[in-house]
């Protein structure tokens, strides 16, 4: 086992399409990526950057150190490389593991059989060594293995996170069809808000994004509202490597006065579940609720910041008359309403998005589960072109 100093390859995971944004909070945390992939970054560094690096990242998946790099072939192979592995220097033996992968071999047709095999190789190492073994099964809140296999070349970490970091701990009621949190993050990175000005977000189902804008402008990091990390129990884990950066998190935290998010939804279910997610995240007084119709949002005439959509996009393949409508008066609302701010509709049905009536100036790809979507831009000019666009932040 590497001591808590040492440095070894940090493998970042993201949904498919994040990277860019996971990116950007990487290198804003004084790290250089030596690769970026579709669904993650690469750097250098230790278990005390992976600690840090689970606190701060709002886009992240999860946080993987890595161990060993080694041919194998077949499963035996694997067995073969791993019992040899000096895992009492990583776990206890009283302690609880699990195994998470992603495998592409030839010889291998369920993933399952390739988790059994690493479980099998770490149980038997410690029977040999102490007579004695862990326990081990499907949790993720204690420490966790992962194995990287494609084709001969495997690979095995440390899943430093565990539980996954897309969800950001405040959301106990997850309300209809909720954006998950590390997607609304990724949104807000890619939108034209300094962080200042109005955020109206009707429509808000369960909150998130209205949420995840409050955290965002008052620096509050998704580590504020977590308390456990697969990190927390390896061999060699100090509390107070985590103690410092926590406090670190918490003096990092900035107030914004007249901060003004407008959340709006014509459901009271989804804004009273709203409220309740905003009171857990610690931003409910930054956030003006209210259960409306969409067009019944407040729009300060004066303002020139964001209003963001994610309305329902229904069945990719057939389109609903009844979200026609909608979507025509996300557009009408937009043109009349909302002169003078930045337009944004998250959506995955791009032949509801023509019903808008506008011209998006940007199409950012995302994915939500499996779905192609589209975050489309509208820049609402009031009277004259504006020709100083908001700062991204």
């Amino acid at each position: 086992m590497p001591s808590f100093t040492s440095p070894s390859r940090i493998i970042i995971t993201c949904s498919n399409r994040l990277s860019p944004y996971l990116q950007m909070e990487v290198a804003g945390l004084g790290y250089k990526p030596e690769r970026v992939f579709k669904t993650g970054v690469e750097l250098k560094g230790t278990l005390v950057d992976c600690i840090r690096l689970n606190l701060h990242l709002r886009c992240a998946s999860q946080v993987l150190f890595s161990l060993q790099e080694f041919r194998a072939d077949n499963a035996d192979d694997l067995y073969k490389a791993l019992i040899n592995f000096s895992w009492e220097d990583i776990l206890t033996v009283d302690g609880y593991f699990s195994i998470s992968s992603n495998v592409s071999n030839d010889t291998i047709n369920n993933s399952l059989f390739a988790n059994v095999k690493v479980k099998d190789a770490i149980v038997d190492r410690f029977r040999n060594k102490t007579g004695e073994r862990p326990n081990s099964g499907p949790e993720l809140d204690r420490t966790v293995i992962h194995l990287y296999w494609k084709d001969s070349l495997a690979e095995i970490f440390i899943d430093t996170s565990g539980e996954t970091l897309s969800k950001h701990g405040y959301r106990k009621i997850p309300g209809k069809a909720p954006m998950l949190e590390s997607l609304a993050a990724a949104t807000l990175l890619a939108v034209k808000w300094d962080r200042r000005s109005v955020f109206i977000n009707p429509m808000c189902g369960s909150g998130t994004v209205a949420i995840e804008a409050a955290l965002l402008a008052t620096n509050r990091k998704p580590g504020l509202l977590r308390f456990n990390y697969a990190f927390m129990h390896l061999v060699g884990y100090d509390e107070k490597m985590y103690d410092a950066e926590f406090k670190k998190l918490e003096q990092q935290v900035i107030d914004v006065p007249g901060l003004k998010i407008i959340a709006t939804d014509i459901s009271e279910d989804a804004v009273n579940i709203s409220k309740i997610n905003a009171g857990i995240a610690g931003v409910e007084e930054y956030i003006e609720f209210a259960v409306c119709d969409f067009e019944e949002t407040t729009v300060p005439e004066d303002g020139s910041g964001v209003v963001y959509f994610n309305p329902e996009y229904g069945d990719r393949l057939g389109v609903e008359a009844e979200l026609e409508v909608t979507y025509k008066r996300l557009g009408d609302f937009l043109k009349k309403k909302c002169k003078g701010y930045f337009g944004y509709i998250f959506t995955g049905n791009l032949e509801l998005a023509k019903k808008i009536g506008l011209k998006p100036n940007r199409r950012i790809e995302f994915y939500t589960s499996k779905i192609d979507c589209r975050l489309l831009e509208y820049e609402l000019y009031s009277g004259t072109k504006r020709t100083t666009p908001i700062s991204a932040g």
